[in-house]
């Protein structure tokens, strides 16, 4: 599983990737974690807002840190 954090690397993409790698620990699913910081390949995910959440490169969330109970649900799916 590829879990994207979509965003420039302000303190939110970053509380969002932390949240995110400890969800995917406590689920048990294995996954890597890709971070994309170019602006491009974020607005060609149609993402405008950051942070943003994509996994295997379906958006799942955007605009918003989520908690890590928030992702497990998510990876759950």
């Amino acid at each position: 599983m590829k879990i994207q954090i979509l965003g420039t690397g302000c303190p939110k993409c970053i509380k969002l990737a932390e949240n995110a790698q400890v969800a995917a620990k406590e689920a048990g699913v294995e996954f890597e974690i890709e971070k994309i910081t170019d602006i491009n390949k974020i607005m060609d995910l149609g993402v405008m807002l950051t942070p943003g959440l994509a996994i295997d490169g379906e958006v799942k969330s955007v605009g918003k840190v989520l908690s890590v109970e928030e992702i497990k649900k998510i990876l759950k799916k």
